[in-house]
């Protein structure tokens, strides 16, 4: 489904009433199994959330992260992660975000608390806000068997913890290759902060991180460079 959009009086309200996606007793707990810090090299997280513009521009503001690229993952197929085709909802891709972070600056936990209650809504089924079909599914795509531990057990946890108002429906996809988007979906939030669908469905979530995790919080984002 193509992206919606609506008119100014819409917009003010839409920003004005967004409220977190966890419940309302509070920000979901970090996860009780995470990775150690290390002093290596980069590693990188592969979410899908939702439209990639929003993903992007939350993991951009996130102290830590070193590069966030729009993409594509999940699909068996190279030469259909393309926008039009991944749009048809029948390449098996989803919209991602490939995350380049720090491991002394921040966790594959920290940013799997920040997917899960900031980046999207975890229990929207092939769906995020008004963007419909299996190329808008919540998914984690593990790049080692450490993360892929990582995110199972927290999935537990947040699972028996009841966080949500309902359950969660985000899948753990091994062994997905990523692809990057198109160089006009690059940077789109930061470029086009007055698009009508960046302001109702993708600013409110940057100060949801910004007011949810300060500590976390980097005022300019880290953009990719052409």
């Amino acid at each position: 489904m193509k992206k919606q959009f609506v008119g100014s009086s819409l917009l003010l309200a839409a920003f004005f009433t967004f409220v977190p996606f966890a419940s309302a007793s509070g920000n979901i707990p970090a996860p009780a199994v995470d990775e150690t810090p290390s002093a290596g090299k980069p590693e990188t997280a592969i979410f899908a959330g939702g439209c990639f513009w929003g993903m992007q521009g939350v993991f951009q503001h996130v102290n830590g992260v070193i590069n966030a690229v729009s993409g594509y993952a999940g699909g068996k197929q190279s030469r259909t992660a393309n926008y039009p085709t991944v749009s048809t909802g029948l390449t098996g891709h989803a919209e991602s975000v490939s995350v380049t972070y720090d491991p002394q600056k921040i966790s594959y936990g920290q940013l799997l608390q920040i997917f899960f209650s900031v980046a999207h809504d975890p229990t929207e089924l092939n769906k995020q806000g008004p963007d419909y079909g299996t190329q808008y599914r919540s998914a984690i795509f593990p790049q080692s068997k450490e993360q892929d531990n990582i995110a199972r057990k927290y999935l537990s946890q947040l699972n028996a913890g009841h966080f949500y108002n309902a359950p969660i429906v985000t899948t753990i996809e091994d062994n997905a290759s990523f692809y990057p988007a198109e160089k006009y979906h690059q940077n789109f939030l930061n470029d086009n902060p007055d698009n009508g669908y960046i302001v109702i469905n993708d600013l409110p979530k940057v100060q949801q991180l910004k007011s949810s995790y300060p500590a976390l919080w980097r005022q300019d984002p880290v953009l990719v460079k052409n």
